[in-house]
């Protein structure tokens, strides 16, 4: 990923070295809403002559908007970060909007290593300086709010929503309840203390088990202290920064984090991340105009996965479940959890594309499914009674009583992952590409065949 800084605004933040084309660093420290990454000055290494051939495609696409954006359209785990680093070296900045280090991105780079990133793409040993800014308006994640991520999954029991446990919904707790601590105020030792204190006098009165003690304090101050000093070149005001690069017409591709359907508002709520992970967290996140964005590419597995609890319309449980999860390694970056495995939801895809307005979606791990005969679409929502329900619905008790009606195509069983260019694709393959796109009407522009860098297919 070649791109020219990085900006990281009110999503939850941290401070340590990575891997990936990206060239940046990561930080794990604080909780941020919005992340820029601009790389440009990347000269670190040539691109392969499949990667080469790959870009000429992209190329012949058409280009994206100034801003453009790349969201999950499911659950989460779609493969997003794939397509953004691809995609970076078209744009000067890369820009997260919401989320934290719950998210979780595999990358593979030319040479084939594999990188488990975890927050904002990085590489270590490359210097960052100049490269990534973090807004002063993000908010701090401490070590506390993931200690009471923990308790308070314990007070669940077997309700429990099975979150990272990284402390992010503590975190945007905090800052709901207005006692959050901003990255600003690290600019602010005299007043740092007293925030600090409130809030883990918060946690002490709310959880039995939390242990807050006057040492704990002083260790914490100490440590952020450090912190504020090694930060503090990457302290900006963001929201100046962002406004201030579209008037330059510098070209912007924002990265989602998580996905539409573990969105806070939209998603199969209480079963759902803390922030705004569609399409309106890039405005409220970033501080941008609605009018300023352009192309949004959702990211759409050919199957459907999901960590934790929660509805899940189209899993597949016992062997085929197991079949899709070993197929396709799905086991989750941040937590090496097992996910839930099922059929591609078009219910739930035509949902996010109302949400968000795709202009195009990018269709990932086809090459999963290669080996099955069969291959079955959730096209239809109904209930007991044979009422067909409109759309997806808020409704969890609905949900889990729903019966989906299914489409079954025939499958390709061979490999497909050489493969380059979509018209070498098998007939079955292609057929299955185009009914998505008929169901859902969104073109598929990009296809992902393998976990490699170049293992991309454009249309």
């Amino acid at each position: 990923m070649n791109c020219s800084s990085l900006l990281l605004d009110q999503c939850p933040v941290a401070t340590s070295g990575w891997g990936y084309r990206s060239r940046i660093l990561h930080f794990q420290p604080y909780h941020r809403n919005f992340v820029i990454c601009s790389l440009k000055p990347a000269a670190f290494s040539s691109l392969s002559v499949a990667e080469s051939a790959a870009s000429e495609s992209l190329s012949r696409i058409g280009s994206l908007s100034q801003v453009s954006g790349v969201l999950g359209s499911q659950w989460g785990d779609e493969g997003k970060g794939k397509l953004v680093d691809i995609l970076a070296e078209h744009f000067d900045i890369v820009a997260r909007c919401q989320g934290g280090a719950n998210a979780g991105h595999t990358i593979y780079n030319s040479e084939g290593k594999k990188f488990a990133l975890h927050l904002v793409p990085s590489a270590n040993g490359v210097s960052c300086k100049g490269r990534i800014l973090s807004s002063d308006r993000a908010h701090l994640l401490f070590d506390f709010h993931q200690e009471v991520d923990g308790l308070r999954e314990a007070e669940l029991n077997k309700s429990f929503i099975g979150t990272t446990r990284r402390g992010i919904g503590p975190c945007y707790s905090s800052k709901m309840d207005r006692i959050g601590i901003r990255v600003g105020d690290l600019r602010h030792m005299d007043t740092f203390p007293q925030k600090l204190h409130s809030l883990l006098s918060d946690a002490n009165s709310r959880f039995p088990d939390f242990n807050y003690t006057p040492g704990m304090l002083k260790q914490e101050v100490e440590n952020y202290k450090r912190y504020a000093e090694r930060l503090e070149p990457f302290i900006a005001d963001t929201v100046h920064v962002m406004n201030e690069s579209i008037a330059q017409k510098k070209k912007i591709l924002v990265e989602g984090g998580q996905a539409t359907m573990l969105d806070i508002d939209f998603g199969t709520y209480p079963f759902v991340t803390s922030s705004s992970s569609s399409a309106g967290g890039i405005c409220t996140g970033l501080g941008i105009a609605p009018r300023v964005v352009g192309d949004l590419v959702g990211v759409v597995k050919a199957y459907t996965t999901r960590v934790g609890s929660g509805p899940f319309p189209t899993e597949i449980l016992g062997q085929g479940g197991d079949i899709l999860r070993f197929a396709g390694q799905e086991f989750g970056t941040t937590t090496g959890r097992p996910r839930r495995c099922g059929w591609l939801d078009i219910v739930a895809l035509k949902f996010c594309y109302q949400i968000n307005g795709f202009s195009s979606l990018n269709l990932t791990k086809l090459d999963v499914l290669s080996d099955l005969p069969e291959i079955k679409l959730g096209v239809a929502y109904k209930q007991a009674d044979g009422t067909l329900v409109q759309s997806f619905p808020g409704d969890l008790q609905l949900l889990e009583q729903l019966k989906v009606e299914y489409e079954v195509l025939p499958g390709w069983q061979s490999d497909i992952s050489s493969i380059r260019n979509y018209s070498d694709l098998p007939k079955a393959a292609r057929k299955y590409v185009e009914r998505i796109e008929e169901l859902v009407g969104v073109p598929i522009h990009y296809m992902g065949i393998g976990p490699g860098r170049d293992a991309l297919i454009f249309k």
